[in-house]
């Protein structure tokens, strides 16, 4: 079988690529596929963004299929696919009429009533975990976000839940990444309450830092802020705890899909945590991107070349 012939179009924005390339690598995982990224400038105009596009395939191979993340995006998917015939999946919620798009992968907190036909509902968002491994599984992870449009920021409260996390295991070594969204002063809180933690500012990991850790990580510690984080650490197969942030929108489509995974067991609130001392195993490996990789193969790519 040659080789599916793969664009993705990426703004340059780690959380976009993140899900772009998810996708592309669970697609390598089961059938060959040669992938050629499409840099963007997301803050260009759309002409220019076009402009960008077309000198970049110029030398490129036709398509297979075309993806790709983020609104800066979604107009030159669309163009793309039409001046190439190949059908074009959009990652998220699209800016544009979803009935545009051949596909459209969206995490079902983003959906109301009965999606169309071309939708496929996701468990959040996809990302770069791959299958792990069997085997022991030591590592213990705090990951870190901060203040954003769905909750707000408790510095106090979540220095106080990591210091009771750490104290009900004596000996054990952390690690800890954050977030751009980290307030500056938790930074520095942090550094001087537990410098026992092996911190590793966001700024000094590469694509391929959390992905890695996650792969030997046995009990996962995210900040509920942090829905990726949470939807990688799942992917992962780890134990997941949500450190305490309150909610600025209690009944908003963020909280709705932390109260699913919430439902179904696959994450446990510290308050849970500090009656039982422990995290619940979750009911299995979230493996949105190997699922939906398996559905785009079935739907175009059957026969082989």
């Amino acid at each position: 079988m040659m080789p599916l012939v793969l664009w993705i179009v990426g703004d340059g924005k780690p959380g976009h690529e993140n899900q772009s390339f998810g996708l592309a690598e669970a697609l390598a995982r089961l059938a060959p596929v040669a992938v050629h990224r499409i840099s963007l400038t997301p803050s260009a105009h759309l002409p220019r963004r076009l402009h960008e596009a077309w000198q970049q395939v110029k030398a490129l191979p036709e398509p297979d299929l075309i993806l790709g993340a983020g609104h800066a995006t979604h107009t030159v998917l669309l163009a793309l696919a039409r001046r190439t015939g190949a059908p074009c999946a959009v990652l998220m919620k699209p800016s544009l009429p979803a009935a545009l798009f051949d596909v459209c992968l969206v995490p079902v907190h983003d959906l109301r009533g009965d999606p169309p036909a071309n939708v496929l509902p996701t468990l959040g968002a996809l990302n770069r975990v791959a299958v792990p491994a069997a085997g022991p599984r030591p590592g213990r992870l705090l990951l870190i976000g901060g203040p954003s449009a769905s909750h707000g920021w408790d510095g106090d409260a979540v220095l106080d839940a990591i210091g009771e996390i750490l104290a009900a295991a004596p000996g054990e070594s952390w690690e800890l990444t954050d977030s751009r969204r980290t307030p500056d002063g938790f930074r520095a809180a942090l550094r001087a309450r537990f410098p026992q933690i092996a911190f590793f500012p966001h700024e000094e990991t590469g694509r391929d830092w959390l992905p890695a850790r996650l792969a030997r990580a046995g009990e996962t510690w995210v900040s509920e802020d942090s829905v990726s984080m949470i939807h990688e650490a799942l992917s992962s197969g780890s134990k997941v705890g949500l450190l305490p942030v309150p909610r600025l929108k209690p009944h908003g489509r963020i909280a709705r899909g932390l109260d699913r995974l919430l439902a179904d067991g696959f994450v446990t609130p510290f308050a849970t945590w500090q009656h039982r001392r422990t995290l619940a195993e979750p009911p299995r490996v979230l493996r949105e991107a190997d699922r939906c990789a398996a559905l785009l193969l079935e739907r175009w790519f059957t026969n082989p070349k």
